[in-house]
């Protein structure tokens, strides 16, 4: 039996998470793992182009859009062979609509070691934008974070239809494209006021928030010209809060605190 080639001792391959766009919303991790590679593939359909600004001048740049798996895979292969510091660079959070299983299952087959650097999710950029907390007392204390079937499919009971009878917060992945067929999922058991955000490309310097109704917000959408990387927020976390966490009440005590008299 012949055995398989000797892979060195090198780096580990790097999936790094890049932010939801603004170069400063990369981990601080993640900055230094760009400014140390000597090979990066990333992702240029969906990342500001600005966080290639914490990569070396030296460093050998790839862009993702234009190749497939295998391509992606040899560079990455390619470049730790050669004993070089590979960094994958993907947009928001690599373990959020990623796709990196397909390329970790790749490197195993080929021996080939790698770790993951998170990073800063849209939705979480989208929150910040909209000032608002997701997980409001009293109103949403579950946050889920979905997309509507495309090509694509979900699995059974993970439709958009079944996750709104929840009735919690929703952010809505890569949908935005689906705006009237999102509104007509979530009207099986949403109320048609029920405030709905859309937050096109977040932290970037053309973001762009869209404000309504169930109702209304699929018209609103379209009158925007938003069609993609956009993040839809969906609940009534984004109405005006009257009820708020206790945890800095002064009548409320824990481990670290007395409650005053």
């Amino acid at each position: 039996m012949t055995e398989p080639a000797r892979v060195p001792e090198n780096s580990p391959v790097l999936f790094v998470g890049a932010g939801p766009g603004d170069p400063e919303l990369i981990t601080l991790k993640g900055a230094r793992a760009l400014a140390e590679a000597q090979v990066v593939i990333w992702a240029g359909s969906l990342i500001h182009p600005d966080v290639l600004g914490h990569c070396d001048a030296s460093a050998e740049i790839h862009d993702s859009a234009g190749l497939d798996l295998g391509a992606i895979v040899s560079l990455m292969a390619e470049g730790y062979r050669a004993g070089r510091r590979v960094v994958r660079l993907h947009t928001g959070d690599p373990a959020i609509y990623g796709a990196i299983g397909e390329q970790m299952d790749e490197l195993d087959g080929l021996g080939i070691p790698y770790a993951v650097i998170p990073g800063v999710s849209s939705f979480a950029a989208s929150a910040a934008a909209l000032r608002v907390e997701l997980t409001a007392p009293e109103i949403s204390q579950t946050v889920i974070l979905t997309r509507r079937a495309g090509r694509t499919p979900v699995p059974e009971g993970q439709d958009l239809v079944s996750l709104a009878s929840h009735r919690a917060t929703i952010c809505l992945f890569l949908s935005v494209g689906q705006i009237e067929e999102v509104v007509r999922d979530l009207a099986e058991h949403y109320p048609l006021k029920t405030p709905v955000a859309v937050v096109a490309n977040a932290s970037w310097p053309e973001e762009r928030i869209v404000r309504g109704e169930l109702r209304d917000i699929a018209e609103k959408v379209q009158a925007a010209d938003i069609s993609r990387t956009a993040m839809i927020v969906v609940g009534d976390v984004l109405h005006p809060v009257e009820t708020r966490s206790k945890l800095y009440d002064a009548s409320f005590a824990h481990g670290y605190r007395k409650a005053d008299a």
